[in-house]
């Protein structure tokens, strides 16, 4: 049964990269076929889904969508604009607020966020927006890391290895995710100070955004204050992030609605939430459920340490390097979704505390993404804004500042993590 389920499950992957648009229902079948052929049995399946996970990132998404029509991010841009001295400041500027907004917010919706106000400075300026756009990319990836809610592998940690809000920042005793995500972004930044030496063009006052509806920006505050608090909950229930997250995106929609006495903005609103993702994720669920059920991912574990001859900092490498490389191609979503229930049973089998290989699997693979084009949806996002406006952008334009980018802030992160956590 093991083979079996190995098979099917490389079958899933190889379908998965191949028809990407049909993700979810690659999944989705994928786990529907483990359920009949007895690998996963049927009393399981409701259980295998991390209802929790699935609520967070829907209630995010819906609040985002809020935010977003609220034009606070855009006045935000504005008011840095207004204080940097030229062009090359006002690039990085630009990519450290992405990278902010994208520690709390979705990638993809970071970019949507901020790329209208680097289209404008960049006309403005008369510069090509190009490296602009990208540089706002990768920052949105590289900051999804730095806290539980910044991006959908960061939830799928928090959810399986049961941590919460504040962990991210610091956990037993030690410096969390979010310092190691900032030392990787301070390398970096060095990086795209370097690429835009040249721009030393003073900036001209470009007037500030007006933003009439404040509410959303409460809700968005109150989602990361409201997790802050559930983490100080003893014993509460596993989905009580995911109600947070519902409930809050639930009185936006409810308040928008009743202000606007349109009911229209419920299909709206509701249409902003990714469902592809959240099937997609369902179905692996299900799916890594079955493999574990299998054995196989106790195998895949103890071909690791086997590779690695037990040896911690070879199986540490290997995760993160790995991961990078991998990422690069593919999504990291299912990857990590895959990859969780292995470095646990790693860690299982050398006897040490996870939390090292957790920590390296998250950073090779979210910032993995950054060594292309196709890597992150973040960095497909950007490109598509880019031809929409009608920019052509090759891979090599993408890959002088993504593959510096990248190996700074990996390198910076992959060190830090060791420090921390060996």
């Amino acid at each position: 049964m093991q083979n079996i389920a190995l098979a099917l499950f490389a079958l899933t992957y190889v379908l998965l990269l191949v028809f990407a648009d049909y993700r979810a229902y690659i999944a989705l079948g994928s786990a529907v076929i483990f359920v009949l052929m007895g690998i996963l049995p049927v009393s399981q399946v409701f259980g295998a889904i991390d209802w929790n996970v699935l609520m967070m990132i829907a209630g995010t998404m819906g609040t985002v969508a809020l935010f977003i029509e609220s034009r606070m991010p855009a006045l935000l841009a504005d008011i840095i604009l207004e204080k940097v001295p030229n062009v090359k400041w006002a690039i990085v500027a630009l990519a450290l607020f992405a990278g902010f907004i994208s520690a709390f917010v979705d990638n993809v919706a970071t970019v949507l966020m901020v790329a209208p106000v680097a289209l404008a400075v960049s006309k403005k300026l008369e510069i090509s927006p190009v490296s602009v756009i990208i540089s706002i990319a990768v920052a949105s990836n590289l900051q999804g890391a730095a806290t539980l809610v910044g991006d959908t592998t960061s939830i799928l940690l928090g959810g399986y290895a049961d941590m919460n809000f504040l962990d991210f920042f610091w956990y037993a005793n030690r410096p969390g995710m979010f310092f190691v995500v900032q030392l990787g972004a301070l390398m970096s930044t060095f990086v795209l100070l370097y690429y835009f030496r040249d721009l030393t063009q003073k900036i001209a006052p470009m007037g500030r955004t007006e933003v009439t509806d404040y509410f959303p920006s409460y809700l968005m505050l109150g989602t990361v204050g409201l997790l802050i608090l559930a983490s100080f909950v003893q014993n509460k229930p596993e989905t009580t992030n995911g109600i947070i997250c519902m409930v809050l995106f639930a009185i936006g929609l409810i308040k928008e609605v009743g202000a606007k006495k349109d009911t229209g903005l419920i299909k709206k609103y509701l249409a902003e939430i990714d469902y592809q993702t959240l099937l997609l994720l369902g179905g692996l669920f299900v799916v890594i459920a079955g493999i574990r059920e299998a054995g196989v991912v106790d195998s895949v574990a103890r071909l690791f340490v086997q590779v690695g001859s037990n040896n911690i900092f070879v199986i540490y490498t290997l995760i993160v390097w790995a991961s990078v490389i991998l990422s690069a191609f593919i999504d990291n979503i299912p990857y990590v979704a895959t990859m969780l229930p292995v470095v646990a049973g790693i860690s299982n089998l050398l006897g040490v505390e996870p939390h090292l290989l957790y920590f390296g699997l998250l950073t090779g693979a979210t910032l993995g993404g950054n060594l292309t084009p196709i890597g992150a949806s973040a960095n497909i996002t950007g490109i598509g804004i880019l031809k929409k406006e009608g920019h052509s952008v090759s891979t090599m334009d993408f890959m002088k500042i993504g593959i510096p980018f990248t190996l700074s802030a990996v390198i910076a992160g992959y060190v830090a993590i060791w420090v921390f956590w060996a």
